[in-house]
């Protein structure tokens, strides 16, 4: 019996060669839900670690120069972080007496809009003609007893006990992870020059130690220039919005211009919450007539400017990014961790474009990240387009 020979890889040519894996994209995709899902469930944790680096960007600077001038890192770290903590409380004392007024007179504003608004509907679907058959069930239907008083009040009283304890345990919460974050971030100040200096030395590659280290000062600049001037910005931006409120009459407007300049961090979301603040203070001002759309309007229109002028001419095209990148940043992080999340979700954006820009597998999600600014070739011009030859 005479036997075939076996094809030889001669014979068989590129049949021979062993196929790549394709790559796994579904288990790349359930990565990325694991990793957002961990990021929710361990936000006690890793949001005050996120926000103490993100503060050490911007106040390394500040250390470094006492360093140079002979100071120690750890008397240098000291004195910036009590001063900035300093600046916090003076602003959180000379705020705090009009927010609390605005906070007591919040329930019977709340209760009064609603009353109106329960007077408006009911007035509204008077005025809307109905069938005859919808009438006459209306006419035959009895009248339903109103629950007793002792019922109404038992709830209410239950219901502020539980609303009571969840300030509580927010507060005490909020507390623990202020100071957690006050503590690392004095000792990453006081440790930033030895943290830089053994990460770059772990790494074996010169090329690849010139790459780590340029990145870490590009990130300090980036995010330190960022929050400086978008904090000069806001402060011009609360600053104007406090002059508005005070020509239209609202009480307390050092109060809002505060308000204001924070929530201004947040792109998109904050300005739309300030609005919305805005129009409930003139809500409890002025009633529900039509001056209490004034303060909000007024914010709106020096929001606008603001967005559209001052922003792209200060900031320039250096720290510019694309809106969709910093919506979706903002969304994604406000998901995850809330107000402090969305605070923090344009720079961690800019140091995700800075990591991006240093590796070569990544270089087209800088593309995403940065937007052209410019307009757009045409499509049928990119696809007469050749592809250069290697």
């Amino acid at each position: 019996m005479i036997r075939e020979p076996l094809p030889t890889s001669a014979a068989t040519g590129a049949d021979a060669t062993p196929k790549a894996p394709t790559a796994p994209w579904a288990l790349r995709g359930l990565l990325v839900v694991a990793v957002l899902f961990l990021l929710s469930a361990a936000k006690p944790l890793l949001l005050p670690v996120t926000i103490a680096v993100v503060l050490t960007f911007v106040l390394s600077a500040p250390v470094r120069l006492l360093r140079r001038i002979g100071v120690p890192e750890a008397l240098g770290a000291g004195v910036v972080v009590v001063s900035a903590l300093s600046a916090l409380l003076l602003i959180g004392s000379a705020l705090a007496t009009p927010a609390a007024q605005w906070w007591d007179r919040a329930p019977a504003t709340m209760r009064d809009l609603l009353e109106s608004l329960d007077r408006a509907s009911t007035t509204l679907m008077e005025m809307v003609p109905q069938p005859p058959a919808v009438r006459r069930s209306k006419t035959a239907t009895a009248p339903v007893p109103a629950p007793p008083r002792a019922a109404i009040a038992d709830k209410l009283a239950s219901e502020g006990l539980t609303f009571t304890r969840v300030v509580i345990g927010e507060t005490l919460a909020f507390a623990l992870s202020a100071a957690a974050t006050v503590i690392l971030l004095y000792f990453l100040l006081a440790s930033e020059h030895w943290l830089v200096s053994r990460t770059v030395e772990a790494v074996q590659r010169r090329r690849t130690r010139a790459l780590v280290l340029g990145g870490i000062r590009q990130a300090q600049r980036e995010i330190g220039l960022f929050l400086g001037t978008q904090s000069i910005i806001n402060l011009g931006l609360g600053t104007a919005t406090g002059l508005a409120l005070t020509a239209i009459g609202l009480p307390n407007p050092v109060l809002w211009a505060a308000v204001v300049a924070v929530l201004n961090f947040m792109p998109y979301l904050g300005p739309a919450l300030a609005a919305a603040m805005l129009l409930l203070a003139g809500t409890m001002t002025y009633g529900t007539e039509l001056e209490m759309f004034a303060p909000p309007a007024a914010f709106l229109a020096l929001h606008a400017i603001e967005a559209n002028f001052v922003s792209p001419m200060v900031i320039g095209r250096r720290l510019r990014l694309a809106p969709v990148s910093v919506f979706l940043s903002v969304m994604v992080w406000g998901w995850l961790w809330g107000i402090a999340g969305a605070l923090i979700a344009v720079p961690l954006l800019l140091a995700l474009r800075i990591v991006c820009k240093r590796s070569r597998r990544l270089k087209i999600v800088c593309i995403y990240l940065e937007g052209n600014h410019e307009a757009p070739p045409s499509l049928r011009s990119l696809l007469r387009k050749r592809r250069p030859s290697t």
